[in-house]
C-alpha cells in the first residue's frame, strides 16, 4: 500500500483547506452559544483580521469598515475562518477571503447566495481585490448596499 502524501492527496484537501474546515466545525459549535454572541462574532472578525499578513490585513480593514458602515445590519462573524457578515437569519452574504488564506496571488471578496445581487441569470458573485482605492471603495459600498437590501 502506498505511502499517504501529508501535504494532499489526488483528490483531497490541503493542510489549508482541512484548517478552514476545522475553523467552520469549530464556529458551528459556537454558534449553540447564544448570550454575547454577537460580540463574540466581531471580536472573532478583528482577531482574524489582526492574524493576516500587512497587505491582507490593510485590504480586510478597509474592507471590514465599508461593510459595517453601509450596511449596520449585516453581523459580523467568521465563516470557515474569514470574516463575513451575515443577515438576521444568520445566513452569510458576503465575505473576505484574504489572498494568503490559500496562497492566492488576489484577496476575494465574496457574496453568498443570501446577498441580493440578482442581475438577470447571470452575475458574478466574488471579485479579486489586489488594492484599495476610491473606486474600489465605491464600487464595494455599491455591492454591500444591493446586497444587503
Amino acid at each position: 500500500m502506498p505511502a499517504k502524501n501529508a501535504e494532499k492527496e489526488p483528490g483531497g484537501f490541503t493542510a489549508e483547506e482541512r484548517a478552514a474546515m476545522k475553523e467552520r466545525a469549530a464556529e458551528l459549535r459556537a454558534e449553540g452559544k447564544k448570550g454575547a454572541k454577537k460580540a463574540d462574532g466581531l471580536q472573532d472578525v478583528l482577531d482574524k483580521i489582526a492574524e493576516m499578513a500587512p497587505d491582507d490585513r490593510a485590504l480586510a480593514e478597509r474592507v471590514h469598515v465599508a461593510i459595517t458602515s453601509t450596511a449596520p445590519d449585516l453581523a459580523p462573524r467568521t465563516w470557515y475562518g474569514m470574516p463575513a457578515y451575515a443577515d438576521a437569519d444568520g445566513k452569510v452574504v458576503v465575505f473576505f477571503q484574504d489572498a494568503g488564506k490559500f496562497k492566492y496571488r488576489y484577496s476575494t471578496l465574496g457574496f453568498q447566495d443570501a446577498a441580493h445581487l440578482d442581475d438577470g441569470d447571470m452575475w458574478p458573485a466574488s471579485y479579486a481585490l489586489v488594492k484599495w482605492s476610491p473606486a474600489v471603495e465605491k464600487k464595494i459600498v455599491a455591492l454591500v448596499k444591493k446586497a444587503a437590501s
